[in-house]
């Protein structure tokens, strides 16, 4: 059967929310959940003792705990903290660059994350040999394309798919909601937290058309492969990554949990999902296309 993971909050809640949904979390039936701050350092609600406490409550409950690192290394002080998760020796990391990777400790099993830019088999198999024991999907990696890289892939390392929510698609040195309200990065009044599912962007035409969160772009549209699990299954997948979002992250992951155990079939739980998206869902990557398509399995 499918995993079911819950991946890092990319958003900025204040620290008690953080603490109440994971809270949640740990009565939920999450397998894997990763914890962290991935977008931004400034963004200073939870400190690294905390997230080792969120870390140890979800491992109690039986989660796989697995600490992310940030994906845009900038200043020491980052470098810093990276080294610190990376040499924890309690938990997984998921190194969302290759700094992070090599910070480990030789051997020490880890999650490769989505920001590596991982595109073949023999790319794995270094990353394998490394300690990594999953690798996570870049986004925009499709079904058939998936299939080459596993056949090439070691065979031994765990698959993770970007499953659902909106999608990371891009990071940056400028910090785009503090550029929104005309202030500069190092003086951005923690603008991101009065946007917990991030700032829309809209077209001239008024069309949603991306998320600004801090320095990280965000898809508007909604990645949702509920339907396609069978697919995905069958394609190599082992773990469905779910993306935390500001409301209804309980509800969507309860229903992904009845649509791997059968208990739901995809229309109903795509129609169950529709009201818990905060935007249109897509899953064009998938099938080879655009990303922000909605392709009918």
């Amino acid at each position: 059967m499918l995993k079911l993971a819950l991946g890092p909050v990319l958003t900025y809640w204040p620290r008690a929310v953080l603490f109440d949904f994971y809270q949640q979390v740990a009565e939920g039936p999450a397998d894997i959940v990763y914890l962290g701050e991935t977008v931004c350092s400034r963004r200073h609600e939870m400190k690294l003792s905390d997230w080792f406490d969120v870390a140890d409550l979800l491992a109690a409950a039986g989660k796989q705990a697995v600490l992310s690192t940030q994906a845009l290394i900038e200043s020491t002080s980052e470098v810093a903290t990276l080294r610190k998760i990376a040499t924890n020796g309690r938990y997984w990391v998921e190194a969302n660059d290759f700094g992070a990777v090599h910070s480990l400790a030789p051997g020490a099993p880890f999650v490769a994350g989505p920001h590596l830019n991982l595109y073949n088999g023999p790319a794995l198999a270094v990353l394998a040999e490394l300690g990594a024991a999953r690798w996570v999907l870049p986004l925009e990696m499709g079904r058939d394309q998936l299939i080459d890289v596993l056949r090439d892939g070691p065979a031994a390392m765990e698959t993770e798919i970007f499953a659902h929510g909106r999608m990371p698609l891009a990071f940056s040195a400028r910090c785009f909601t503090a550029r929104n309200r005309n202030l500069p990065k190092d003086d951005c009044q923690f603008s991101c937290l009065d946007h917990p599912d991030g700032l829309l962007l809209r077209t001239r035409e008024q069309a949603p058309f991306l998320v600004l969160n801090g320095t990280q772009t965000q898809s508007s549209s909604v990645q949702c492969l509920v339907g396609e699990l069978d697919q995905l299954a069958a394609a190599g997948v082992d773990v469905l990554r779910i993306s935390p979002q500001a409301s209804g992250t309980a509800q969507v992951l309860d229903i992904y949990d009845q649509a791997r155990r059968g208990a739901l079939a995809p229309d109903e739980a795509r129609a169950l999902l529709a009201p818990t998206l905060p935007g249109p869902p897509c899953n064009g990557y998938w099938y080879g296309q655009s990303g922000m398509l909605q392709v009918a399995a």
